[in-house]
C-alpha cells in the first residue's frame, strides 16, 4: 500500500493567503490587527514555534507584540504581563506559549487571560463553550491544534463523519479538546480518547479509521498498532540532541514512519499539523476582528 502524504505546509499556505485578503479588507476599514505572544523560559521548541508565528504574522499583514520573560520569572511577573496584554488596546488577541517553566501554575495563568483576547482557544471560557457547543457555530475561538487537524483532514478530502477516530493524548492543547470538536454534530465522528496509561493501547488503536497521536512520545505508535488503510495524524513532537554537524535538533513524531506502509494517508512530522496550528491561530484572530467589526460590543 502506498500511503498519500498530506502536506500541512501547503494547506497552511492556502489558509494564510485567504487570511491576508481578509486582513487587507479590515485594513481598508481602518482596523489593524496585532497578535501578542508571551514566551517564558528557554524551551527551544517554544522559541522556534513563537518565531514561526511571528513570521506568519508578517506574511499576512498582522503586527506582532512580543513579550518575553526569563526562566526565573515568578508567577506574579507572568501574571503582570498577562494583565498588560489584556489591557493593551492595540493587541487584538494573544497567546501564552506553553509549556511554562516548572513551578508555574499554568492553569492559573491561562485562567487569567481575558476571554475576549484568547487567540489560542484555551481559556476556561473558550473550552467551556466548546464543551457546551454540541452543534457547532458558537463563535468561540477553537483550540488551534484540533481545529488545524480537522481543517487538514477535510482539505485532504478525508471526512471524519461516521468514522472511528482514536486519539492518543489528554493534554489541553490537543487531546482533550480534540475529542470534543470531533464529536460535535457538524463533524459527527465517533471518538475513543486514550493516553499512555491506557491498558492494551494497541487493541484500541487497531480499530481506528483515523488514528491521531498527540502524546509527545517518540515512535509510540508502531506498525502492529495500525489498522490497514487507516489515516495517520502525527501531532506529538519529541526533540533529540543537537547534531553538531548541522546545528539542528532532530525531531521525532509519535508515529513510527514504518506505520506508513499500512496506512492510506498520513501527515508528516514536521510539516503536517504544526503549520496548521499556526495558521489556525491567525484564523482565530482575524475571525475575532471581523466579528468585532460587525458588532463592536461583542467579543469572541
Amino acid at each position: 500500500m502506498t500511503a498519500r502524504r498530506i502536506d500541512g505546509r501547503e494547506c497552511a499556505r492556502q489558509v494564510r493567503a485567504d487570511i491576508a485578503r481578509r486582513v487587507a479588507a479590515l485594513g481598508e476599514r481602518g482596523i489593524r490587527l496585532a497578535l501578542g505572544t508571551l514566551l517564558v523560559g528557554d524551551d527551544v521548541g517554544s522559541h522556534k514555534y513563537v518565531a514561526g508565528k511571528q513570521r506568519d504574522c508578517a506574511q499576512v499583514g498582522i503586527r506582532s507584540i512580543a513579550r518575553t520573560l526569563p526562566v526565573t520569572a515568578t508567577q506574579e511577573e507572568i501574571l503582570e504581563q498577562v494583565d498588560a496584554l489584556n489591557a493593551d488596546p492595540d493587541c487584538t488577541g494573544y497567546i501564552v506559549q506553553l509549556p511554562l517553566p516548572r513551578g508555574i501554575d499554568e492553569q492559573a495563568v491561562i485562567s487569567h487571560i481575558d476571554p475576549a483576547k484568547d487567540a489560542d482557544g484555551l481559556s476556561p471560557a473558550s473550552l467551556g463553550r466548546l464543551v457546551l457547543d454540541v452543534s457547532g457555530g458558537s463563535g468561540a475561538p477553537l483550540p488551534c491544534t484540533p481545529r488545524g487537524i480537522l481543517h487538514l483532514l477535510r482539505w485532504a478530502g478525508i471526512d471524519p463523519a461516521h468514522k472511528h477516530v482514536v486519539v492518543i493524548g489528554r493534554g489541553i492543547t490537543a487531546g482533550r479538546p480534540l475529542g470534543l470538536l470531533l464529536t460535535r454534530r457538524d463533524v459527527n465522528a465517533t471518538v475513543s480518547l486514550c493516553h499512555t496509561g491506557t491498558p492494551d493501547l494497541a487493541q484500541i488503536t487497531r480499530q481506528a479509521d483515523i488514528l491521531i497521536s498527540a502524546a509527545g512520545k517518540a515512535h509510540l505508535v508502531t506498525p502492529d498498532m495500525v489498522r490497514p488503510g487507516a489515516v495517520l495524524v502525527d501531532v506529538g513532537v519529541s526533540r533529540g540532541p543537537v547534531d553538531p554537524a548541522t546545528g539542528k535538533t532532530h525531531i521525532e513524531g509519535d508515529i513510527d514512519p514504518a506505520c506508513r506502509d499500512k496506512a492510506s494517508a498520513y501527515t508528516p512530522n514536521p510539516g503536517g499539523v504544526g503549520p496548521m496550528t499556526r495558521a489556525m491561530l491567525l484564523l482565530n484572530l482575524v475571525e475575532a476582528a471581523e466579528r468585532q467589526a460587525c458588532s463592536p460590543t461583542r467579543g469572541w
